[in-house]
């Protein structure tokens, strides 16, 4: 693009965040950040060394200590806990009931904080990018240019997820991702809401591709907006 941007992409899981993220970047020959792999990674980190993710004042001991590497290839984001690919392990079934509590964790979410933040400042040297995450327009970039707040109803999310994850009842997925959304809703650090000046979209009855136009579209209109200020 012809000028630097940040897109914060927020919304619940399920509410096509990831995949209209990565669109958006490629189309956009931007950048893209996944923080909650982050989160993830993080959590696999204190499972695989033995730390109850309950305890948040374990967790926040050992909140400084994985080394996190987050690829920023739109198509092949990748990510490394102490130079290990944990790309497919961070959405074992164990880790996504493990993350919630982790991510509610202020030490954990202070020390991703610097490192997401280093990650944009770097993207916007060469051109931009777009990041994901639940408070990425309200905590981590306030200054985005362009807010995005993706949501669907609950339905459509864990049929969504359920056909990512290739198996598992829609049903269950649906509880998951509600109690899910009330932590992420009712935590004191950082929690999930719509950050202010966002575009809201329902995606509940458009398809992956109408989204990501529509999303190209508004970027390059405050892109274009910006330039003629």
């Amino acid at each position: 693009m012809g000028n630097t941007v940040v897109v914060a992409m927020d919304g619940p899981s399920g509410s096509g965040k990831s995949s209209t993220s990565r669109g958006v970047a490629d189309r956009l020959g931007l950048r893209y950040l996944d923080t909650g792999a982050q989160f993830r990674a993080i959590t696999l980190w204190m499972l695989r060394h033995g730390v109850d993710v309950h305890d948040a004042a374990a967790v926040a001991l050992r909140a400084a200590l994985p080394v996190l590497v987050s690829g920023t290839d739109p198509l092949d984001p990748t990510i490394t806990v102490d130079g290990a690919d944990v790309a497919d392990a961070i959405r074992s079934a164990e880790v996504t009931a493990a993350v919630s509590p982790v991510a509610t964790v202020p030490a954990v979410r202070t020390h991703l904080l610097g490192l997401q933040r280093a990650i944009i400042s770097e993207a916007l040297l060469e051109g931009g990018i777009v990041v994901e995450g639940r408070d990425i327009g309200s905590v981590v970039w306030p200054a985005a240019a362009v807010k995005l707040y993706l949501t669907a109803d609950p339905a459509a999310r864990a049929a969504r997820r359920t056909a990512e994850n290739g198996s598992g009842s829609i049903a269950a997925t649906e509880a998951d991702l509600l109690r899910r959304d009330a932590i992420d809703s009712s935590r004191a650090a950082a929690p999930l809401v719509v950050p202010d000046g966002a575009v809201h979209l329902d995606t509940t009855a458009y398809g992956l591709d109408e989204v990501i136009a529509r999303v190209v579209e508004i970027v390059e209109q405050a892109v274009a907006s910006r330039a003629s200020s």
